[in-house]
């Protein structure tokens, strides 16, 4: 990224400002734990180097304007008119991110409007977050417009509730906090209910984390996500029926529910309660095996929890498959799995560093030999959460 393109592309639409500030918000990539967060488990992401920024500059006259320099899709609208359009796309992400910044008397009573460019390096559709990306950096660039110091965890909490109210997908917590709460060099294990988290350094040295995009495009909100979550909450309201006191499936022990399976009859809620809770145990352990640096453990419970997600819960399909089982083909990738909320997206893989281009390699001859798709490879470090960039 350029910022002096950037610049010029901002007084291109927007005409000149002197007073324009420039905004970050990173992806993130989740190295395991894959729906457990709307159940109030334990996640384990690490926020990337990859991101959104934001350029913007304050109006005076009620009117919010939102270009980006990926998309043709411009919005145009009034404070008092901050709606969902359809037609506007990406544009309400930001929008609902305003509306929810707008209940603060801190924010509504200083806000006169804003133009906003923003450019990003996600993938977009991929799975690595670019529209929790894109709302953290709306939240932090007109919050601090205002000059208004709401705390980074609010901002989270709020983008999440624009997310699941206004764009309507009903996603949990995880890919704000990562985005919001990131640290350089650090995952974080986070209970989602309670939102407790701990930095756990990813001191992988020798190893790359390499980020697969299948290229097959998926729509979150149009995709079984929710889906997903209906029958996991199926499941709860039968357990605490036996289990009156598990009050998320994230509570729910591994011991405790081998003892209790026998009271869901449907075999695909079964299933569906069965990862999550499988897969939260994972997450303790892997965790446990990152803090010992034992990387051959974590990298044996990331190709555990793609199974599940495989054969349990069923959110994998034919390309992320065919990249998980390419991947693990290759001598040096001690670990990988499918990444975000699946139906195509992303795999992540733990690579040796010296592998990482054979790696490349072969499985993108294999994957496009047997999907047609060419992936693209994104060799990642692990970087900070949403900031401002100053200095320009």
């Amino acid at each position: 990224m350029d910022i002096n393109q950037l610049k010029t592309r901002f007084a291109e639409e927007f005409g000149g400002h002197q007073d324009v500030r420039l905004f970050f918000a990173p992806g993130r990539v989740n190295l395991i734990g894959e729906h457990t967060d709307y159940n109030g488990g334990y996640v384990f992401p690490a926020a990337l180097t990859y991101g959104t920024w934001a350029l913007v500059t304050p109006r005076q006259d009620g009117k919010l304007r939102f270009v980006s320099t990926h998309f043709n899709v411009k919005a145009e609208c009034s404070l008092d008119q901050l709606v969902y359009v359809k037609e506007e796309d990406w544009a309400n992400y930001p929008k609902g991110v305003i509306s929810k910044l707008l209940t603060y008397p801190s924010i509504s009573s200083s806000l006169r409007g804003a133009d906003i460019l923003y450019y990003g390096n996600i993938p977009n559709g991929a799975g690595l977050s670019s529209s929790a990306s894109i709302e953290l950096v709306t939240a932090l660039a007109i919050s601090r417009l205002v000059n208004s110091d709401i705390p980074m965890i609010e901002l989270v909490q709020l983008s999440q509730q624009a997310e699941n109210q206004f764009v309507g997908v009903n996603c949990g917590i995880m890919d704000q906090f990562a985005v919001g709460m990131g640290k350089k060099d650090h995952a974080m294990l986070l209970k989602c209910d309670t939102l407790q988290y701990d930095y756990v350094p990813f001191q992988a040295n020798g190893y790359k984390l390499v980020i697969t995009n299948t290229n097959k495009r998926r729509g979150l909100a149009d995709s079984k996500y929710n889906e997903r979550r209906s029958e996991c909450e199926q499941g709860l309201l039968q357990i605490q029926k036996v289990l009156p006191y598990i009050l998320s499936l994230g509570d729910l022990r591994y011991a405790e529910w081998e003892q209790v399976r026998g009271v869901i009859q449907s075999d695909v809620i079964r299933n569906r309660v069965e990862h999550v809770v499988s897969e939260n145990e994972r997450v303790l352990l892997a965790t446990r095996s990152l803090k010992e640096n034992d990387l051959i453990s974590f990298g044996q419970y990331m190709l555990q929890s793609h199974e599940s997600l495989r054969d349990l819960y069923e959110v994998t399909g034919l390309e992320l498959d065919t990249l998980f089982e390419e991947a693990a083909k290759v001598p040096g990738c001690v670990g990988t799995r499918m990444t975000g909320a699946g139906f195509g997206g992303c795999n992540v893989s733990l690579v040796r560093e010296e592998a990482v281009e054979e790696f490349k390699k072969r499985v993108a001859e294999n994957y496009t030999l047997r999907t047609g798709f060419i992936p693209d490879f994104y060799v990642c470090e692990v970087g900070d959460g949403a900031k401002e960039i100053t200095g320009l």
